[in-house]
């Protein structure tokens, strides 16, 4: 571990919630950079990766701020959106690589170990995927072709240098049922399956994961380990499971979180990874932990309530907030290998406009300039105790 030599506040000493949120980062010069702050990655080099999801503005280092804290702070990449099946192969028979080309290579030239994301999804996939040329339905061996050309084309080019792939991501409803998208109308189950088996043969040397919201829950957790044995059970190594941990400042407790890591850790998988960690601290109309793209709900002030800065007391409860969910990681050091954030900064997180426009939200470590928060030092001092 670095010895790192900077004033900085003393968080380490005192109870989270007690001193605020100006006393707490009142030993951060202003002009602090992202390389001279203590480092997520080598404070917790001995426990597991941590990472962030990166768009494009960040991997092509337009965003200079954010771009340095991404290479001070973390050793594991994944992509916000520049993998997906709508942006990198958008027409029949026409890949586009230039996005994901430049996102891989940054990753390596900084050592990082990058992460696939995604594969198989309902959502942003093209509609010409699933039809024919007369707009129909394909069929189940057309649809297994196209498949498996995307699978093996994405995943084959990048053979060896992306380390891990989301190979399914969101397959189950919030009951633990699977989801009736195209791929199951089409194929069947078995598509799960398909998709795996496709990944492994394009590289067999890359870790593979399902990934997916909500899994906490118990009736999605039930499903989400049903679905892992029924794809070991047809002879499909899982790498890992990624739990995407959209949380929020009062859920999941300690006990869901601890439950579910346990109850995957027993299905024998890899690993199990935090994939996108982020908290909401605003009021929503909607339980904690989903990631649901269907939600839309209409603006309203009280579902905004800090568009000029988050006060001390919110601030507090985030840092809080992150340092329960990384004691709970740190006990389970053994299964959890990868915690990865969903973004960089406040500015540009995805719950700013998800599921209700135009909000200003407080969910990461880094604030909008890029600076440090209290959450920042409450998951540093988790080890430096």
């Amino acid at each position: 571990m670095k010895n790192f030599n900077m004033k900085r506040p003393f968080f380490s000493f005192i109870k989270y919630g007690l001193l605020s949120a100006s006393i707490l980062t009142a030993g951060i010069p202003v002009n602090t950079s992202a390389q001279d702050l203590p480092s997520l990655k080598d404070v917790y080099k001995e426990y597991f990766l941590v990472g962030a999801a990166l768009n494009e503005a960040q991997f092509t280092e337009k965003a200079a701020t954010e771009a340095d804290i991404v290479k001070a702070q973390f050793n594991s990449i994944s992509p916000e959106n520049v993998l997906k099946w709508g942006m990198i192969h958008p027409v029949k028979g026409k890949y586009d690589f230039s996005e994901a080309d430049k996102y891989v290579e940054f990753g390596e030239k900084n050592h990082m170990f990058i992460i696939g994301h995604t594969l198989v999804w309902h959502h942003q996939t093209p509609g010409w995927v699933f039809k024919d040329d007369n707009g129909n339905p394909v069929s189940r061996d057309t649809l297994l072709a196209r498949m498996k050309d995307h699978i093996f084309t994405v995943v084959g080019r990048y053979k060896g240098r992306i380390k891990g792939w989301d190979v399914v991501n969101e397959a189950l409803n919030e009951d633990g049922t699977l989801r009736e998208t195209n791929w199951m109308k089409i194929i069947g189950k078995d598509y799960l399956v398909k998709a795996f088996e496709y990944a492994h043969e394009a590289d067999p040397d890359a870790e593979l994961y399902y990934n997916d919201y909500s899994l906490v829950n118990p009736e999605k957790l039930k499903g989400a380990v049903e679905l892992i044995k029924y794809l070991q059970e047809n002879g499909v190594k899982v790498a890992g499971v990624g739990l995407q941990a959209h949380y929020t400042l009062d859920f999941p407790s300690d006990k869901e979180l601890d439950n579910a890591i346990t109850r995957f850790a027993e299905t024998g998988v890899g690993s199990v990874n935090f994939t996108e960690l982020d908290i909401n601290v605003l009021p929503t109309p909607y339980g904690g932990g989903t990631a649901n793209l269907d939600l839309n709900i209409e603006a309203n002030k009280k579902y905004n309530p800090y568009p000029d800065g988050a006060p001390d007391s919110l601030q507090n409860a985030l840092a809080a907030k992150y340092a329960g969910l990384f004691k709970i990681f740190i006990k389970h050091k053994d299964v959890v290998n990868r915690v990865t954030f969903w973004g960089v900064t406040d500015r540009n997180s995805w719950l700013n406009g998800w599921p209700i426009r135009g909000r200003t939200n407080y969910p990461l470590l880094f604030d909008r300039e890029g600076k440090p928060k209290p959450a920042f030092y409450s998951v540093i001092d988790l080890l430096k105790k």
